[in-house]
């Protein structure tokens, strides 16, 4: 599919003009661009990434997916490996660049969105190369670039190295360090097993880590996402309310900790000395590096000028859509757009419910629209 004539980067001088805009390249996007190019929606995806393959880009390089290739597609084409491969972060790289070029997306990057206005026409995009006015907006930009540090007394004092899990790229240069991983989830879990081959590595969370059985992988967290979305659509309670990708899956590297008897935690210290750490106790511990694991913050930004954000940066939506700027929808920040939608394979059912009701929207009558 090649860019519509008004998308061509020479014209970046005067506004171009497309039915449906998506920020951010991807997997979010490319599987929402997936159900638009079905239903043949005028759209165009813009990308601030220098290649296809989006935050994945940026992962650590040992990173594993806890569910198969097959339960880590995104829809019309499986990935390659079946119920028994467990994708490294290379293979989904490789399989993002394949998918987006297999359905021809249109993307253009890289392009890096600096604000959003809302017109009586359209949604005004403006961007490092040119304006856009968009009838629709997407927004799936995700949360990679905002990492979540949390504030500790004395933490600027400290005088070891502080990196996120978003900055780590591997435990080379950590041998026999004195590293804390911070944080209890699967990227706690997957990097702490890592550091702890070559360091003296501690693992603190605030409360005991959840595992999953060592025959579960992430498949189980995909069906209860489903379940908890049947009960939403029925009116049900809740079946899974504490369910979420804090579950620990027992991908190898974690098995291997596991086996050499480290994989054991303890709770937060309560501050940062200049050579360390502090512990409820008054215990003085020193540290050389700490991991923060501990999660992230949508990336929203560019979507600043709309003046519809709420608390920790979110907004207001029903199911996809913006409440208080209904031709805006955000798809794959997590729990608060779609259940398990900032997952390869769960973002599928966000992605095909905001493109039905952008296609119903776009055929609608202009004064039912504004």
């Amino acid at each position: 599919m090649s860019l519509p004539e008004s998308a061509s980067p020479s014209s970046s001088s005067a506004t171009r003009h497309v039915d449906t805009l998506v920020i951010g390249g991807g997997q979010s996007a490319l599987a929402t661009a997936y159900f638009l190019r079905r239903w043949q929606v005028n759209y165009q995806v813009l990308d601030d990434q220098s290649a296809a393959g989006g935050a994945w880009l940026r992962a650590w390089p040992s990173l594993q997916l806890f569910s198969p290739a097959q339960w880590s597609s995104l829809p019309g084409w499986p990935m390659r490996g079946g119920e028994t491969h467990y994708p490294s972060k290379d293979a989904v790289v490789t399989y993002l660049r394949e998918y987006e070029a297999r359905y021809e997306v249109p993307v253009m990057r890289p392009v890096n969105v600096t604000n959003v206005v809302a017109q009586p026409d359209g949604l005004r995009v403006s961007t490092d190369r040119g304006d856009w006015l968009a009838r629709t907006v997407i927004s799936a930009t995700g949360s990679w670039r905002s990492p979540y540090v949390p504030s500790y007394p004395g933490q600027d004092a400290f005088g070891g190295l502080q990196m996120h899990s978003a900055q780590y790229a591997g435990a080379q240069g950590l041998q026999g360090r004195r590293v804390l991983v911070v944080g209890g989830g699967n990227s706690g879990a997957q990097i702490y097993a890592e550091v702890s081959r070559v360091s003296e590595a501690t693992w603190v969370t605030l409360s005991p880590p959840s595992y999953l059985p060592d025959d579960v992988d992430g498949r189980v967290l995909f069906e209860r996402a489903t379940a908890r979305w049947q009960a939403s659509q029925h009116g049900l309670p809740d079946p899974y309310p504490d369910c979420g990708l804090g579950h620990i899956v027992m991908v190898p590297s974690v098995l291997e900790a596991r086996s050499r008897g480290v994989l054991r935690t303890v709770r937060p210290f309560t501050r940062f000395v200049e050579d360390g750490v502090v512990w409820e106790d008054g215990t003085h511990t020193p540290v050389d590096v700490v991991i923060w694991c501990t999660g992230f913050r949508p990336s929203l930004g560019h979507l600043q000028g709309l003046g519809i954000a709420q608390a920790e940066g979110r907004i207001r939506v029903a199911g996809t859509r913006s409440v208080d700027e209904p031709r805006l929808w955000l798809v794959g920040y997590g729990e608060w757009t779609g259940y398990a939608s900032a997952t390869l394979i769960g973002v599928m059912r966000s992605a095909r419910a905001t493109a039905q009701e952008i296609v119903t929207h776009l055929a609608a009558p202009v004064s039912a629209t504004t």
